[in-house]
């Protein structure tokens, strides 16, 4: 039965989601449509899955002849894209903007120790992950409407949890943001901004499959209490969850979502 269009807990507002057309980013944004929002689809470089997202969730409204979602394109990690991506949301959707997702985000497929990471492999991905997700909150937090709805969602990691060899790199950048996050839910009071972070656990996405041996990825399904790896899916409801009035009081909060790997 399809919803009426004034019962959707996110009906028109704006949403901006990082790294969201592909893997959990891409989930995010089918969820919050579904919900009601008009979603900025960012993406770093490859145009055709952005477009493709955008050009399926316009499509699937009928009684709506303008936009409801609109492909972007916009390195993270560099403050005036970052700037030029709210600007360009903005300006499609003529609102401000009530929701940020920042899904963007790489690992080193190579899985090194420590002492074997190149400090070039470091840099990148503090440059997107932890310098990336600044960026979009520190523009988010000057830039996202003071009339309530506010909501700024990042995402991290469960491995900040289990802290698996191989992946100090990785968990470093996300529990930065981790950090960041909480804090600046702190430093918006009275804004009527919540800021919150969800943490997944192993997720059956391009990202998580990269590099791993079949063997390795059963031992992530055995560890896992429900039998399986999380689906992008089950991120989504999360992140839907607190875009909406209904997670207004769950507010700098860390939010571990992984079926029980890590508890």
């Amino acid at each position: 039965m399809e919803v009426s269009p004034s019962l959707l807990p996110l009906k028109d507002r704006v949403a901006i989601v990082t790294g969201g057309s592909r893997g959990i980013g891409h989930a995010i944004v089918n969820h919050l449509h579904s919900l009601g929002a008009r979603v900025a689809i960012n993406y770093a470089s490859n145009s055709t899955q952005a477009d493709l997202l955008a050009s399926e969730l316009n499509a699937s409204c009928t009684t709506d002849h303008h936009p409801r979602a609109v492909a972007i394109k916009a390195d993270v990690s560099d403050p005036e894209q970052v700037k030029l991506l709210f600007d360009k949301t903005e300006q499609e959707f003529d609102s401000k903007i009530h929701i940020l997702v920042n899904c963007a985000g790489i690992m080193d497929q190579k899985y090194p120790t420590l002492a074997n990471t190149a400090v070039e492999d470091w840099d990148m991905t503090f440059n997107i992950n932890t310098k990336g997700s600044f960026l979009c909150c520190r523009e988010a937090a000057r830039r996202l409407t003071r009339d309530g709805g506010g909501r700024i969602i990042t995402i991290s990691t469960s491995l900040v949890g289990s802290l698996l060899p191989g992946y100090a790199t990785y968990v470093a950048s996300k529990a930065a943001i981790e950090s960041m996050t909480k804090i600046l839910a702190k430093e918006l009071k009275g804004t009527k901004i919540t800021a919150n972070c969800v943490a997944p656990g192993p997720v059956a996405t391009e990202l998580f499959f990269a590099g791993k041996t079949e063997e390795t990825i059963q031992r992530f399904v055995d560890g896992c209490p429900l039998g399986r790896l999380g689906e992008p899916k089950d991120i989504a409801g999360i992140v839907g969850f607190l875009a909406s009035d209904a997670g207004e009081w769950t507010n700098g909060q860390v939010i571990r979502v992984n079926g029980g790997v890590v508890v």
